[in-house]
């Protein structure tokens, strides 16, 4: 029963040419638009409640999945009227059912677990849960460590390891009284505030 609200509102213009008259969540990789995919990614999770966040060639995104029957599921639309970033068309979500709901970005393509990761979310009573990925970046370089003009260190190509965000979010309803109304509001500005309120 748990809502997917996908964001699929963006313009895509770092691939240029490719996206000038078709919106990126609508390009193939293999035989099917990525959207499809994230679609049919979640269905097979159980998930068959979908909210689609749309803008930039709105049209070619809802006449291919209309209502979503054909594709066996449920699908109703949020159309911004002006560029909203990845959060801020959450203020037009006015779909909860008060169960968690999970936000994720339409370029995407995982192979995450979705039932575990709203599992994941309730059984640690967050109020927000942001997936993150881990990368490592190593320095080409040796990094030399210096106090008082004498060095202390050197570390040869050393490799850090970072979080980042991966664009896969579980939120609780209430924590949309956060979103500012129909203003461009992005997800880490959104868990900034989730933040700054205690709502961990």
């Amino acid at each position: 029963e748990n809502h997917v609200v996908l964001m699929a509102g963006g313009l895509g213009s770092r691939l240029a040419s490719l996206t000038s008259n078709c919106p990126k969540p609508m390009l193939k990789v293999g035989n099917h638009p990525i959207l499809q995919t994230i679609i049919e990614t979640f269905k097979s999770f159980g998930f068959y409640k979908f909210v689609i966040s749309v803008n930039y060639l709105s049209e070619v995104i809802e006449s291919y999945f209309k209502d979503g029957k054909e594709f066996g599921v449920e699908i109703t639309y949020i159309r911004e009227k002006t560029k909203l970033g990845t959060a801020g068309a959450l203020s037009l979500y006015n779909e909860s059912n008060g169960l968690p709901f999970i936000v994720m970005n339409c370029d995407l393509l995982t192979r995450i677990n979705f039932s575990e990761l709203l599992e994941f979310h309730s059984k640690n009573k967050h109020m927000a849960t942001m997936c993150l990925r881990q990368i490592e970046n190593q320095v080409p370089y040796g990094i030399v460590t210096v106090e008082d003009h004498k060095i202390v260190k050197i570390e040869e190509k050393p490799v850090y390891t970072y979080f980042v965000n991966a664009g896969i979010y579980v939120v609780n309803p209430e924590m949309l009284k956060y979103v500012p109304q129909d203003k461009n509001f992005d997800m880490p500005s959104f868990f900034e505030s989730l933040i700054s309120h205690n709502e961990t």
